[in-house]
Protein backbone atom coordinates (compact mmCIF):
# COMPACT_ATOMS: atom_id res chain seq x y z
CA UNK A 1 0.00 0.00 0.00
CA UNK A 2 1.30 3.47 -0.93
CA UNK A 3 0.28 6.30 1.37
CA UNK A 4 1.14 9.80 2.47
CA UNK A 5 2.15 9.74 6.12
CA UNK A 6 1.86 13.19 7.71
CA UNK A 7 3.19 14.03 11.18
CA UNK A 8 2.24 17.10 13.19
CA UNK A 9 4.11 18.33 16.26
CA UNK A 10 5.40 21.53 17.81
CA UNK A 11 9.04 22.40 18.38
CA UNK A 12 9.46 25.88 19.84
CA UNK A 13 13.13 25.84 18.97
CA UNK A 14 12.16 26.22 15.31
CA UNK A 15 9.83 29.20 15.86
CA UNK A 16 10.69 32.32 13.90
CA UNK A 17 9.22 35.83 13.61
CA UNK A 18 6.97 36.51 10.63
CA UNK A 19 4.90 39.57 9.77
CA UNK A 20 2.48 37.83 7.44
CA UNK A 21 2.40 34.52 9.42
CA UNK A 22 3.50 32.49 6.40
CA UNK A 23 5.15 29.08 6.75
CA UNK A 24 8.39 27.97 5.24
CA UNK A 25 8.79 24.73 3.29
CA UNK A 26 11.93 22.61 3.12
CA UNK A 27 13.02 19.37 1.53
CA UNK A 28 14.70 16.29 2.97
CA UNK A 29 18.04 18.03 3.55
CA UNK A 30 16.75 19.85 6.64
CA UNK A 31 15.13 16.71 8.07
CA UNK A 32 18.55 15.29 8.87
CA UNK A 33 19.39 18.34 10.99
CA UNK A 34 16.33 18.51 13.24
CA UNK A 35 14.40 16.11 15.47
CA UNK A 36 11.65 14.08 13.79
CA UNK A 37 9.52 11.24 15.23
CA UNK A 38 11.01 7.79 14.59
CA UNK A 39 7.70 6.17 13.61
CA UNK A 40 7.81 2.76 11.96
CA UNK A 41 5.23 0.21 10.76
CA UNK A 42 4.84 -2.73 13.08
CA UNK A 43 4.71 -6.15 11.32
CA UNK A 44 5.95 -4.56 8.11
CA UNK A 45 7.57 -7.02 5.74
CA UNK A 46 8.96 -4.29 3.49
CA UNK A 47 8.63 -0.50 3.36
CA UNK A 48 10.50 2.32 1.62
CA UNK A 49 10.31 6.04 0.95
CA UNK A 50 9.98 7.01 -2.71
CA UNK A 51 12.99 8.82 -4.08
CA UNK A 52 12.18 9.65 -7.70
CA UNK A 53 13.45 12.15 -8.66
CA UNK A 54 14.24 13.32 -5.14
CA UNK A 55 13.22 11.87 -1.82
CA UNK A 56 9.48 12.41 -1.43
CA UNK A 57 9.79 14.24 1.87
CA UNK A 58 8.32 17.62 2.72
CA UNK A 59 8.92 19.67 5.88
CA UNK A 60 6.82 22.75 6.57
CA UNK A 61 7.61 25.00 9.55
CA UNK A 62 5.16 27.59 10.88
CA UNK A 63 6.15 30.78 12.76
CA UNK A 64 4.88 29.47 16.13
CA UNK A 65 7.06 26.35 15.85
CA UNK A 66 4.39 23.94 14.56
CA UNK A 67 5.73 21.46 12.01
CA UNK A 68 4.18 19.41 9.27
CA UNK A 69 6.31 16.47 8.13
CA UNK A 70 4.98 14.53 5.12
CA UNK A 71 6.43 11.35 3.62
CA UNK A 72 5.31 9.26 0.64
CA UNK A 73 5.93 5.66 1.60
CA UNK A 74 5.02 2.21 0.29
CA UNK A 75 4.35 -0.49 2.87
CA UNK A 76 3.97 -4.23 2.49
CA UNK A 77 2.43 -5.30 5.79
CA UNK A 78 1.53 -8.63 7.30
CA UNK A 79 -2.16 -9.56 7.38
CA UNK A 80 -3.40 -12.86 8.78
CA UNK A 81 -6.18 -13.96 6.45
CA UNK A 82 -8.76 -16.69 6.72
CA UNK A 83 -9.45 -18.32 3.33
CA UNK A 84 -12.23 -20.67 4.47
CA UNK A 85 -14.82 -18.72 2.44
CA UNK A 86 -12.53 -17.82 -0.47
CA UNK A 87 -13.37 -16.16 -2.87
CA UNK A 88 -16.46 -14.92 -1.00
CA UNK A 89 -14.38 -13.90 1.99
CA UNK A 90 -14.04 -10.72 4.02
CA UNK A 91 -10.68 -9.96 5.58
CA UNK A 92 -9.78 -7.84 8.59
CA UNK A 93 -6.34 -6.24 8.19
CA UNK A 94 -4.59 -3.46 10.04
CA UNK A 95 -1.61 -1.13 9.85
CA UNK A 96 0.12 -0.36 13.13
CA UNK A 97 2.44 2.60 13.75
CA UNK A 98 4.73 2.97 16.72
CA UNK A 99 7.80 4.88 17.86
CA UNK A 100 10.89 2.73 17.79
CA UNK A 101 12.95 4.43 20.55
CA UNK A 102 10.61 6.64 22.58
CA UNK A 103 8.21 5.05 25.04
CA UNK A 104 5.00 6.59 26.37
CA UNK A 105 6.91 8.78 28.81
CA UNK A 106 8.89 10.41 26.00
CA UNK A 107 6.49 10.49 23.05
CA UNK A 108 2.71 10.38 22.77
CA UNK A 109 1.08 9.41 19.46
CA UNK A 110 -2.55 10.13 18.61
CA UNK A 111 -4.73 10.74 15.57
CA UNK A 112 -5.22 14.43 14.94
CA UNK A 113 -8.84 14.18 13.71
CA UNK A 114 -9.85 10.60 14.50
CA UNK A 115 -11.33 8.77 11.50
CA UNK A 116 -11.21 12.02 9.53
CA UNK A 117 -7.43 11.71 9.63
CA UNK A 118 -7.74 8.93 7.06
CA UNK A 119 -8.80 9.38 3.46
CA UNK A 120 -9.46 6.21 1.48
CA UNK A 121 -11.44 7.67 -1.41
CA UNK A 122 -8.57 7.29 -3.85
CA UNK A 123 -7.43 3.85 -2.71
CA UNK A 124 -8.04 1.24 -5.44
CA UNK A 125 -7.14 -2.40 -4.80
CA UNK A 126 -7.08 -5.06 -7.51
CA UNK A 127 -8.83 -7.81 -5.53
CA UNK A 128 -10.54 -5.96 -2.68
CA UNK A 129 -12.61 -2.93 -1.95
CA UNK A 130 -12.54 -1.23 1.44
CA UNK A 131 -15.85 -1.88 3.14
CA UNK A 132 -15.01 -0.07 6.36
CA UNK A 133 -12.00 1.45 8.12
CA UNK A 134 -11.35 2.74 11.60
CA UNK A 135 -8.55 4.65 13.31
CA UNK A 136 -7.74 3.83 16.94
CA UNK A 137 -4.87 4.00 19.40
CA UNK A 138 -3.53 1.87 22.23
CA UNK A 139 -0.48 0.73 24.11
CA UNK A 140 2.04 -1.99 23.41
CA UNK A 141 4.18 -3.54 26.11
CA UNK A 142 7.72 -4.88 25.75
CA UNK A 143 9.25 -6.58 28.75
CA UNK A 144 12.69 -5.04 28.24
CA UNK A 145 11.75 -1.44 27.37
CA UNK A 146 8.24 -0.80 28.72
CA UNK A 147 5.06 0.67 27.26
CA UNK A 148 4.79 2.39 23.88
CA UNK A 149 2.00 4.33 22.20
CA UNK A 150 0.67 2.56 19.12
CA UNK A 151 -1.70 3.76 16.40
CA UNK A 152 -3.99 1.34 14.54
CA UNK A 153 -5.65 1.58 11.13
CA UNK A 154 -8.14 -1.27 10.76
CA UNK A 155 -9.50 -2.13 7.31
CA UNK A 156 -12.37 -4.47 6.52
CA UNK A 157 -11.74 -5.71 2.99
CA UNK A 158 -14.26 -7.52 0.81
CA UNK A 159 -12.94 -9.45 -2.16
CA UNK A 160 -14.08 -8.69 -5.71
CA UNK A 161 -15.88 -11.78 -7.06
CA UNK A 162 -16.11 -10.84 -10.76
CA UNK A 163 -12.52 -11.87 -11.54
CA UNK A 164 -13.06 -15.36 -10.11
CA UNK A 165 -16.40 -15.70 -11.88
CA UNK A 166 -14.62 -15.18 -15.21
CA UNK A 167 -11.52 -17.23 -14.46
CA UNK A 168 -12.91 -20.10 -12.38
CA UNK A 169 -16.69 -20.38 -11.99
CA UNK A 170 -17.88 -19.85 -15.59
CA UNK A 171 -15.27 -22.19 -17.18
CA UNK A 172 -16.04 -24.85 -14.60
CA UNK A 173 -19.78 -24.64 -15.22
CA UNK A 174 -19.20 -24.89 -18.97
CA UNK A 175 -17.06 -28.01 -18.51
CA UNK A 176 -19.79 -29.69 -16.46
CA UNK A 177 -22.45 -28.85 -19.06
CA UNK A 178 -20.12 -30.02 -21.84
CA UNK A 179 -19.65 -33.37 -20.11
CA UNK A 180 -23.44 -33.81 -20.15
CA UNK A 181 -23.48 -33.45 -23.96
CA UNK A 182 -22.19 -37.02 -24.17
CA UNK A 183 -25.58 -38.23 -22.88
CA UNK A 184 -27.13 -37.21 -26.24
CA UNK A 185 -24.46 -38.92 -28.35
CA UNK A 186 -25.19 -42.43 -29.64
CA UNK A 187 -23.86 -44.99 -27.20
CA UNK A 188 -22.27 -46.92 -30.07
CA UNK A 189 -20.09 -43.87 -30.96
CA UNK A 190 -17.29 -44.94 -28.63
CA UNK A 191 -14.48 -42.62 -29.91
CA UNK A 192 -16.66 -39.50 -29.71
CA UNK A 193 -17.91 -40.11 -26.18
CA UNK A 194 -14.58 -41.26 -24.77
CA UNK A 195 -12.64 -38.32 -26.24
CA UNK A 196 -15.25 -35.84 -24.95
CA UNK A 197 -15.14 -37.34 -21.45
CA UNK A 198 -11.34 -37.40 -21.22
CA UNK A 199 -11.09 -33.81 -22.53
CA UNK A 200 -13.45 -32.45 -19.87
CA UNK A 201 -11.67 -34.37 -17.10
CA UNK A 202 -8.25 -33.01 -18.15
CA UNK A 203 -9.62 -29.46 -18.44
CA UNK A 204 -11.06 -29.63 -14.94
CA UNK A 205 -7.72 -30.90 -13.65
CA UNK A 206 -5.96 -27.92 -15.26
CA UNK A 207 -8.40 -25.44 -13.69
CA UNK A 208 -7.95 -26.98 -10.23
CA UNK A 209 -4.16 -26.93 -10.57
CA UNK A 210 -4.15 -23.28 -11.67
CA UNK A 211 -6.33 -22.14 -8.77
CA UNK A 212 -4.26 -24.09 -6.25
CA UNK A 213 -1.00 -22.63 -7.58
CA UNK A 214 -2.25 -19.05 -7.15
CA UNK A 215 -3.43 -19.59 -3.59
CA UNK A 216 -1.45 -19.69 -0.33
CA UNK A 217 -0.72 -23.21 0.84
CA UNK A 218 -3.17 -23.71 3.71
CA UNK A 219 -4.10 -26.93 5.48
CA UNK A 220 -7.88 -26.42 5.54
CA UNK A 221 -10.55 -26.69 2.88
CA UNK A 222 -11.62 -23.52 1.06
CA UNK A 223 -15.03 -22.80 -0.45
CA UNK A 224 -13.57 -22.78 -3.96
CA UNK A 225 -12.09 -26.24 -3.33
CA UNK A 226 -15.52 -27.66 -2.53
CA UNK A 227 -16.97 -26.12 -5.70
CA UNK A 228 -14.14 -27.29 -7.97
CA UNK A 229 -13.99 -30.84 -6.65
CA UNK A 230 -17.78 -31.20 -6.77
CA UNK A 231 -17.71 -30.08 -10.41
CA UNK A 232 -14.84 -32.48 -11.08
CA UNK A 233 -16.92 -35.29 -9.55
CA UNK A 234 -19.82 -34.55 -11.94
CA UNK A 235 -17.45 -34.63 -14.93
CA UNK A 236 -15.78 -37.83 -13.76
CA UNK A 237 -19.12 -39.55 -13.13
CA UNK A 238 -20.21 -38.77 -16.70
CA UNK A 239 -17.23 -40.83 -17.92
CA UNK A 240 -18.06 -43.64 -15.49
CA UNK A 241 -21.68 -43.51 -16.68
CA UNK A 242 -20.65 -44.17 -20.28
CA UNK A 243 -18.37 -47.01 -19.20
CA UNK A 244 -21.33 -48.61 -17.41
CA UNK A 245 -23.63 -48.04 -20.41
CA UNK A 246 -21.09 -49.54 -22.80
CA UNK A 247 -20.64 -52.56 -20.55
CA UNK A 248 -24.40 -53.13 -20.26
CA UNK A 249 -24.79 -52.75 -24.04
CA UNK A 250 -22.13 -55.38 -24.65
CA UNK A 251 -23.86 -57.81 -22.27
CA UNK A 252 -27.21 -57.20 -23.95
CA UNK A 253 -25.78 -57.88 -27.41
CA UNK A 254 -24.15 -61.10 -26.20
CA UNK A 255 -27.47 -62.30 -24.77
CA UNK A 256 -29.23 -61.59 -28.08
CA UNK A 257 -26.57 -63.56 -29.99
CA UNK A 258 -26.96 -66.51 -27.63
CA UNK A 259 -30.76 -66.47 -27.96
CA UNK A 260 -30.43 -66.33 -31.78
CA UNK A 261 -28.13 -69.40 -31.86
CA UNK A 262 -30.47 -71.37 -29.61
CA UNK A 263 -33.54 -70.58 -31.73
CA UNK A 264 -31.70 -71.57 -34.94
CA UNK A 265 -30.60 -74.93 -33.50
CA UNK A 266 -34.16 -75.75 -32.37
CA UNK A 267 -35.77 -74.92 -35.75
CA UNK A 268 -36.60 -77.33 -38.55
CA UNK A 269 -34.11 -75.74 -40.94
CA UNK A 270 -30.52 -74.62 -40.57
CA UNK A 271 -27.22 -74.20 -42.30
CA UNK A 272 -23.91 -75.73 -41.27
CA UNK A 273 -20.80 -74.56 -43.08
CA UNK A 274 -17.45 -76.27 -42.64
CA UNK A 275 -14.39 -74.91 -44.41
CA UNK A 276 -10.87 -76.28 -44.63
CA UNK A 277 -7.83 -75.60 -46.77
CA UNK A 278 -8.79 -78.34 -49.28
CA UNK A 279 -12.51 -78.86 -48.84
CA UNK A 280 -15.63 -76.72 -48.35
CA UNK A 281 -18.64 -78.67 -47.16
CA UNK A 282 -22.04 -77.02 -47.39
CA UNK A 283 -24.81 -78.88 -45.67
CA UNK A 284 -28.46 -77.95 -46.05
CA UNK A 285 -30.84 -79.65 -43.68
CA UNK A 286 -34.30 -79.80 -45.20
CA UNK A 287 -36.95 -82.22 -43.85
CA UNK A 288 -34.33 -84.95 -43.18
CA UNK A 289 -33.75 -85.97 -46.91
CA UNK A 290 -30.25 -86.56 -48.33
CA UNK A 291 -28.85 -85.58 -51.70
CA UNK A 292 -25.13 -85.44 -52.27
CA UNK A 293 -23.33 -83.65 -55.01
CA UNK A 294 -19.64 -83.18 -55.41
CA UNK A 295 -17.95 -80.56 -57.62
CA UNK A 296 -14.29 -80.02 -58.30
CA UNK A 297 -12.98 -76.45 -58.44
CA UNK A 298 -9.25 -76.35 -59.05
CA UNK A 299 -7.60 -78.07 -56.10
CA UNK A 300 -10.52 -77.51 -53.69
CA UNK A 301 -13.55 -79.73 -53.16
CA UNK A 302 -17.12 -78.74 -52.37
CA UNK A 303 -19.50 -81.29 -51.00
CA UNK A 304 -23.11 -80.41 -50.25
CA UNK A 305 -25.35 -82.68 -48.22
CA UNK A 306 -29.06 -82.09 -48.56
CA UNK A 307 -31.33 -83.96 -46.17
CA UNK A 308 -34.91 -84.53 -47.52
Amino acid sequence: MTLYLRHYWKDERLAFPSRNNQSRTFDSRLVKKIWVPDVFFVHSKRSFIHDTTMENIMLRVYPDGKILYSVRVTVTALCSMDFSSFPLDTQNCSLELESYAYNENDLMLYWKNGNDSLRTDEIVLSQFFIEHFQASSGLAFYSSTGWYNRLFITFILRRHIFFFMLQTYFPTMLMVVLSWVSFWIDRRAVPARVSLGITTVLTMSTIITGVSASMPQVSYVKAVDIYLWTSFLFVFLSVIEYAAVNYCTTLEEMRKMKRGKVSTAQGGRGIIIATSAHCNLVCFLINFSLVCSVGVYGQKYLAGFIFI
